[in-house]
C-alpha cells in the first residue's frame, strides 16, 4: 500500500464512520517500533506503522486508523481525545475501534540478557538486566568485593 492509498482510506474511513472528513495528512512511519499508530497533535496527521501490513490483514489497519480517528475528531472538536477520558472511550465503542492494537513483535519479543553477579566472600548471587559497576557497589548482605560471573 502506497501513501496516497493511506491516505485515501483515512479520509473513507473518517466519512462512513465519523461522518465528518479528514483534513490532514496520513502517512506510514517506519520509526514506529511498539504502536501500530500515531495522531499528532500538533499538526493534525496520523501516522501508520507499515509493519502492521506485513504481520496482519487490512482488518488490523482499519481498526488502527479508527482508533487514531476517533483522537483526531474529538481533538478537532476540543474534547477529551485522551486514552482515558470518557469521551474518548465512548466514541470508540460507538465506531466499533479497538482499545489496543496487537502485538508488532520486534520490540516484545526481544529476548532479555541477565548479568549474573556473586559476591566473592558470601557467594550471594546477583541477577541484573542491566550491567552494574563492579567496583562501585558492594554486596548488601556482607559488603564483600562483587564480581561478574556470567553475562
Amino acid at each position: 500500500m502506497e501513501q496516497r492509498e493511506l491516505q485515501q482510506l483515512v479520509q473513507q474511513l473518517s466519512i462512513e464512520g465519523f461522518g465528518k472528513p479528514f483534513r490532514h495528512e496520513a502517512r506510514f512511519n517506519a520509526r514506529l517500533r511498539t504502536t501500530g499508530g500515531r495522531y499528532k497533535l500538533l499538526d493534525g496527521s496520523i501516522e501508520i506503522n507499515p509493519t502492521v501490513l506485513e504481520l496482519y490483514d487490512l482488518d488490523e489497519l482499519i481498526g488502527i486508523i479508527k482508533h487514531e480517528l476517533c483522537h483526531y475528531h474529538l481533538h478537532q472538536e476540543g474534547k477529551g481525545y485522551r486514552h482515558g477520558d470518557a469521551d474518548f472511550k465512548k466514541l470508540l465503542r460507538e465506531t466499533g475501534s479497538p482499545r489496543y492494537c496487537k502485538p508488532l513483535g520486534k520490540e516484545n519479543n526481544r529476548a532479555v540478557k541477565i548479568h549474573l553477579y556473586r559476591c566473592k566472600s558470601c557467594r550471594l548471587e546477583y541477577r541484573r538486566k542491566r550491567r552494574m559497576d563492579v567496583r562501585k557497589y558492594r554486596c548488601g548482605k556482607c559488603a564483600g568485593e562483587i564480581a561478574l560471573i556470567q553475562k
